[in-house]
This record gives C-alpha cells, sequence and structure tokens, in this order.
C-alpha cells in the first residue's frame, strides 16, 4: 500500500519569491532547481513526473519536499541553497600565496632564465611553506595575483 505524500503547498508570497528567483539574475543549477521542484509540487505535480520534467532524481524531489515541510518560519529561499559540499579542504591560504608571490618575483636559479612553476612548487616544499603542491596549484595563486613567474 502506498504512502500517501504531504502536498507542498505555497503562499502567493512563497511562490512569487520563489518566481522571481528563477527568473531574474545568476544563481547556481542546483539551487533554481530546487526552486522550480517546488513551483511544479504547488501545481500539484507528484514526484514521478518531476523526475522525468526536471531531470533530476527520485531521492533529490523527495529531500526538497522533505526540507520544504521542515522548514518552520524560515524563509522559502533558504531552502534553495544547499549544505556545503565534501571535498578536500583548501590547503593554500594566504602565506602560501605570499611566499609564492614571492618566490616568483625573486632571481631564478643559478642555471637558469626564470622560474618555472614546478621550480616554484619544489621551493615551497623545499622551504617547508607546504607539505606538498603542484605546479597548477601555484599557477592559480600566481593567476589570482596577477604575478607572473619571470
Amino acid at each position: 500500500m502506498p504512502t500517501k505524500q504531504r502536498v507542498v503547498t505555497l503562499t502567493k508570497g512563497d511562490r512569487k519569491a520563489l518566481e522571481d528567483f528563477v527568473s531574474r539574475g545568476k544563481k547556481s543549477a542546483r539551487a533554481i532547481t530546487r526552486a522550480r521542484i517546488l513551483l511544479l509540487f504547488d501545481e500539484g505535480r507528484k514526484e514521478h513526473e518531476l523526475t522525468e520534467l526536471v531531470g533530476v532524481s527520485r531521492g533529490t524531489v523527495s529531500n526538497i519536499r522533505k526540507k520544504y515541510q521542515q522548514k518552520g518560519h524560515a524563509s522559502i529561499l533558504d531552502l534553495l541553497h544547499g549544505a556545503p559540499r565534501s571535498g578536500r579542504p583548501i590547503t593554500l591560504d594566504s602565506r602560501v600565496a605570499a611566499k609564492v608571490t614571492m618566490i616568483a618575483c625573486s632571481t631564478p636559479p643559478t642555471g637558469r632564465g626564470r622560474w618555472t612553476l614546478h621550480l616554484i612548487a619544489d621551493k615551497l616544499v623545499e622551504l617547508a611553506v607546504t607539505e606538498s603542491i603542484s605546479h597548477e596549484s601555484v599557477r592559480r595563486v600566481l593567476k589570482k595575483t596577477n604575478s607572473s613567474p619571470g
């Protein structure tokens, strides 16, 4: 015997806020998808319909519905933003970025005409600024600080 889904019924204010959210400005695709799911639920659509219409898994649709039902007095727009995602924490802080820039602006090693990304990465490890760093991370740091090796 299937369980009856609890319905999502938006207030006029919530519906307007979601419609404005979807139609204006730059937002993450995930947040827009969550808003669309709530709007379609409010139109009376079922979970299985939404998975095909929006192109997400049934679990995603179900999770958004549950978040709405548990929201209490929170703003409807607060439901659209997910929790921080897991992953490797950022290990390059401003101290490392400063050292990268300092090395890149210094005189290159003997026998070299300029600093390469690999040389800078090796120097950072040699100086014990960081345990390990890739040349690509060095490139990103230099790009952010608008510096270039050499």
